[in-house]
């Protein structure tokens, strides 16, 4: 295979809701750290072991907004992206690393937004009709097929 790849893919959940940054000119971005785990039996102890690992992630523009006004703390999200590693002066003067991945694709998998309308829309309740016998109590005489 000639050239390289530096390709990311995620399913996590949300450490906290997106931080947005605005910019001049109209360009904005959103960090939030996503949660991956794994889960493994350690065989001397047969206890079950979770192991969480954290990443950061950074998303631009139009993709950003979106995930700012759908996403909170606590959703299930899937990324695709690239590793990117970036280093700045801090105030103090010392030099600070990071590695993010820049989100360049995402699927929203479960959002607390979505449950919370679920919970929402109610079913109507079965009208009761007590003027007529039932069988099974489920439909009346009148509707069966037969």
């Amino acid at each position: 295979m000639n050239g390289t790849l530096n390709k990311v893919m995620l399913i996590g959940y949300l450490g906290d809701d997106i931080k947005m940054h605005y910019f001049e000119g109209g360009n904005c971005i959103g960090r939030f750290q996503l949660a991956t785990n794994e889960v493994y039996i350690n065989k001397t102890t047969n206890e079950k072991i979770t192991s969480t690992e954290w990443h950061s992630l950074v998303v631009r523009n139009k993709a950003a907004e979106i995930c700012e006004k759908y996403l909170s703390k606590g959703d299930k999200i899937y990324v695709e992206g690239r590793i990117k590693s970036r280093q700045w002066q801090a105030e103090d003067g010392s030099t600070k690393y990071t590695t993010e991945i820049q989100v360049t694709e995402f699927t929203f998998l479960n959002t607390k937004k979505d449950t919370e309308n679920q919970k929402q829309i109610q079913t109507p309740e079965p009208a009761k009709n007590t003027n007529f016998d039932t069988v099974n109590n489920d439909l009346p005489i009148n509707d069966l097929p037969f």
